[in-house]
């Protein structure tokens, strides 16, 4: 694979959600995604800054993009809610104005409310460039376009993929931008999980089938986790119960195809969604997701810093 830059990188304003970018632009952000991975560099001689601005808790997505970024040697302004302005009554607005007032170049955010970024990329003051961490239980495009480089880097192609997305579909940012990029990529798709957590407007995507309808056919299992956090109060399972109606039980996985791969997007509720013994088996892509996420991400930057 060639390592030098494309010929016409990738210019983006943002990116914060799937809808916005064509299919040409994502296969643009994968293929400079796998560039990066195999030891392409961005060539940058400018002194730029990103902060990471997570009002909601997260491990793999903020520190990928922290990584990212040091591997751009683009400088990290740390920023920390709990002893930030936010605790006074600052608003999202207010805490991105100031950073740009500060010199920052570009924000990544993830906030608890849908549509949260709206406001900011409508603005006529702010100018600089904003990237969606997520956003409550809307979208999360940087988690698609790793997996999506995921699957790529496994088949080589969407079109007629048979792609299974299980479990909390309801409440799952991840779940609603890869059922979006996969169908128009030619991808068919499969749900599964609780019933209660299914939403009819997923029939524009694909059809709900129950797991054991679904195991010998697939060539994706990508399972989704239990977002605890959205349900407080209203819990239905135990983790035993979850595992045997809905999850990626051993039994079920030793009944995919032979070329089936397994993903999760992480942390996974291991014994819940799928068993513990199978989130580092040899079906397994979930380690490869993560590694996947620095470089998708550095390909995300690498697009919104080039406008």
């Amino acid at each position: 694979m060639q390592t030098n830059l494309i010929t016409k990188p990738l210019t983006l304003n943002h990116f914060c959600s799937v809808e916005s970018l064509s299919q040409e632009e994502v296969m643009s952000l994968i293929i400079r995604a796998q560039e990066f991975k195999h030891g392409a560099t961005w060539s940058n001689n400018k002194n730029l800054y990103a902060v990471n601005l997570f009002f909601e808790n997260s491990t793999r997505t903020h520190k990928s993009f922290e990584m990212a970024e040091k591997k751009m040697n683009i400088d990290v302004i740390d920023f920390e809610v709990a002893t930030s302005s936010v605790n006074k009554g600052e608003t999202l607005y207010d805490t991105v104005l100031t950073m740009q007032a500060l010199g920052i170049n570009v924000a990544v955010i993830r906030h608890g409310d849908n549509d949260y970024y709206r406001e900011l990329i409508e603005s006529p003051t702010i100018h600089i460039p904003i990237i969606n961490g997520g956003d409550g239980s809307g979208q999360h495009p940087s988690q698609s376009l790793l997996d999506l480089m995921t699957i790529y880097e496994e088949f080589g192609y969407f079109k007629d993929l048979r792609v299974a997305i299980v479990g909390d579909l309801k409440h799952s940012r991840v779940a609603k931008s890869n059922m979006q990029l996969l169908k128009r990529l030619g991808a068919k798709l499969y749900f599964s999980g609780p019933e209660e957590w299914y939403d009819p407007s997923f029939e524009e995507y694909g059809s709900y089938q129950v797991i054991d309808e679904l195991v010998e056919h697939v060539d994706v299992m990508m399972m989704l986790r239990v977002q605890h956090e959205r349900h407080i109060g209203h819990e239905h399972f135990t983790k035993e119960e979850y595992l045997s109606n809905y999850g990626l039980t051993v039994e079920r996985a030793n009944r995919l195809v032979e070329h089936a791969i397994i993903m999760h997007p992480a942390p996974v509720n291991r014994d819940a969604e799928m068993a513990g013994d199978l989130v580092e088996c040899d079906k397994s892509r979930i380690v490869q997701q993560m590694t996947n996420g620095v470089y998708a991400r550095m390909a995300i930057l690498e697009a919104v810093l080039n406008h």
